[in-house]
């Protein structure tokens, strides 16, 4: 055999060496992919969002710093989301800020997550702000629910309590137990 001969029987041999290792990768990467992780189908940095009513009154405005649409559960996953809550009367009333929240389109509720507050936007309300670790808030009913601990903070009081029950259209609150309070006089 000569030089040549050996060159290509060499290159040969190194290219089906080199296509075998190629075919090995692949099939270790496809054993790898996990079957049942589902990817979002839309994301969204700095989101800003207004949705309406029939009636064509802003119903809600969203903010939020970044958003994840699962199209298969109509599911979004938000991180720092800010709801501004409009009910009946068309004024935004309530503002909603959590760490984590959840809009599920098909129950048209919302639920957040660590660090909820609940701010009244007109600093005239006797009732200011309610802090807990979650809540939710049925979008159509605008009637909110959470299990935790709820502080409540107004003009002149502080109160606190398990459980929570609230309509934000009729402006009701309710403490379902362990309540305690702690009034100012003026």
């Amino acid at each position: 055999m000569n030089r040549v001969s050996i060159a290509i029987a060499a290159f040969f041999g190194l290219a089906l060496v080199l296509y075998w290792q190629t075919q090995v990768k692949r099939s270790e990467m496809d054993a790898v992919k996990v079957v049942g992780i589902e990817r979002p189908d839309f994301v969204a940095d700095d989101l800003r969002t207004t949705e309406y009513n029939e009636q064509g009154l802003i119903a809600s405005k969203v903010t939020a710093k970044h958003m994840e649409h699962y199209a298969s559960s109509d599911i979004t996953h938000f991180t720092d989301p800010v709801y501004l809550i409009y009910p009946e009367n068309g004024k935004a009333q309530w503002q909603l800020s959590a760490d984590k929240g959840q809009l599920n389109k098909q129950s048209n509720k919302v639920s957040l997550e660590n660090n909820v507050i609940i701010d009244a936007i007109d600093i005239e309300e006797p009732l200011q702000s309610v802090t807990t670790q979650a809540v939710t808030l049925d979008l159509s009913t605008m009637i909110g629910s959470s299990q935790e601990m709820v502080y409540i903070k107004g003009k002149g009081f502080m109160i606190q309590g398990l459980g929570l029950h609230a309509d934000l259209n009729s402006q009701k609150l309710s403490l379902l137990s362990e309540v305690e309070g702690t009034y100012e006089s003026q």
